[in-house]
């Protein structure tokens, strides 16, 4: 502990300028008397154990398209009971407000009529899908699988980096994480009094069943895969397995008189909700591409008469567009009458004229985004950008403003890490989990807290080297 050196200007999860955080005190009470040789004995138990479980992810950007062990730091991040609950709160506001927008915006437009979102960046997005203009969804919820990126500034509070709402991943990696911290550390959790995650696949299981359509007790469910050359493939088969439904392809399923059957060795099954984890222009040929073999010939028709319930709804991708998280909170105004509970990154789309030209001058102090891509690709960080790669983006973004947006570079927090024998402080963010069924929004207590596992790194990406540890929500 001695050795930890808290980074200037970083709000530091453990470690408050005075000392220990109250969060921490019990943890680090319980765990001081160890050892340096049993310290590295558990964070080699943990690394074993993801190996032999096979928790992996692929990484294709490299050119490898290669399986990694997803790296794990077995050091806890820990979050208070008063601070979850603002959280809590924010992310559902957040999640009934983004929700409205998507039934507005494939229906009345009333906040485009209103002047609150330009028509323009509506229609210029690239995942506003206009074949879901007028669609019926079952019971008005599109949102129904939700990762909300969050991350702490300086100021110790927490805010929004970004919304999540087509086929987020990292759910697994939250529920094996607490699985293998409850192997090296068996006495903690109970000791710190920490909430359970482990219903989130019931929670996800009894949300899908609720959407059947079907007068029957026993719907069919199944997750849909693009299969085993996905980088999430383990967290597909995970899911699947825990919630006891069918992996499935493409080509088991098939779609006849708009209702889709399973392919089984007893014959077709009808079913009757869809858990997709591929994305919307895959999902059917004969609508969206033609060239693609991973979707299902007449899937679309198929959701549109109300046969199937697709999970997430599609054209969810115009609600997370970089360039409409902007509006997000003069949409909770509007819809709500409410201030927003969980605050926005100052954001500038450059699509506007004068924003350009100011974070053309400023562009040391910012980072640029494209608005459609992700997993830390597709960024430039100004204070670590060349001149070349600064000249390179103001092309870019000449050439489409609309594909861009800018944010100052925020501090990201930083917590202890296990590293080489040692703590070391690396930089987090938080991806909680919402669930939003009938009967309203379920959050688990923690989520997946991603670590820029680079020294110095900002991006907590796994393509981009990043890892996760496991996220301890305190009860009162």
């Amino acid at each position: 502990m001695q050795s930890y050196h808290v980074q200037p200007n970083v709000w530091d999860e453990m470690f408050a300028p005075d000392g220990l955080r109250d969060a921490y005190k019990n943890f680090v009470r319980n765990i001081e008397d160890l050892s340096s040789d049993e310290m590295n004995r558990r964070d080699d138990l943990a690394k074993k154990l993801f190996m032999s479980q096979g928790i992996t992810f692929t990484v294709y950007n490299s050119g490898e398209g290669i399986e990694k062990i997803f790296p794990f730091d077995i050091i806890p991040r820990i979050i208070r009971a008063d601070e979850w609950k603002t959280i809590e709160e924010g992310i559902k506001q957040r999640l009934k407000v983004l929700n409205i927008f998507l039934k507005d915006i494939y229906h009345q437009q009333f906040i485009v009529k209103d002047g609150i979102v330009p028509a323009k960046m509506i229609y210029t997005c690239p995942n506003f899908l206009r074949e879901m203009v007028n669609v019926e969804v079952p019971h008005d919820i599109y949102t129904h699988v939700s990762g909300v990126d969050l991350i702490r500034d300086n100021d110790g509070k927490f805010y929004v980096l970004e919304d999540n709402l087509r086929t987020p991943s990292g759910v697994s990696y939250m529920l094996e994480n607490r699985t293998i911290t409850f192997r090296i550390f068996p006495d903690q959790l109970p000791r710190n009094n920490v909430l359970p995650v482990k219903e989130y696949p019931n929670l996800l299981l009894k949300n899908l069943m609720a959407l059947a359509n079907r007068q029957t007790s026993e719907p069919t469910v199944v997750l849909l895969t693009p299969g085993i050359y996905n980088s999430a493939y383990f967290e597909h088969t995970t899911l699947a397995r825990l919630m006891g439904i069918e992996l499935v392809e493409g080509r088991d399923l098939v779609v006849d008189n708009n209702r889709v059957f399973m392919k089984t060795t007893k014959g077709l099954k009808r079913v009757d909700v869809i858990y997709r984890r591929i994305d919307d222009e895959y999902l059917d040929p004969l609508v969206f591409r033609p060239d693609s073999m991973l979707g299902v010939p007449g899937l679309y028709w198929a959701y549109r008469k109300g046969n199937v319930s697709i999970v997430n709804a599609m054209g969810n991708g115009v609600a997370d567009d970089k360039a409409i998280y902007a509006y997000v909170p003069d949409m909770i105004r509007y819809y709500l009458n409410e201030e927003p509970i969980l605050k926005n990154i100052p954001t500038y789309p450059l699509a506007i004229e004068e924003n350009r030209k100011m974070i053309f001058e400023e562009m040391a102090k910012m980072v640029i985004k494209r608005t459609n891509q992700s997993g830390g690709y597709g960024m430039l960080i100004g204070n670590s950008a060349t001149t070349e790669q600064m000249d390179e983006f103001k092309i870019a973004i000449e050439e489409d403003p609309r594909n861009f947006i800018a944010q100052p570079i925020i501090n990201l927090s930083s917590s202890p890490c296990y590293i080489n024998g040692v703590l070391q402080p690396r930089r987090v963010d938080l991806r909680p989990y919402a669930l939003y069924g009938p009967d309203g929004i379920d959050i688990v207590p923690g989520g997946l807290t991603r670590v820029a596992l680079r020294e110095g790194s900002l991006v907590v990406n796994s393509s981009q080297g990043g890892g996760s540890k496991d996220t301890w929500v305190l009860g009162k």
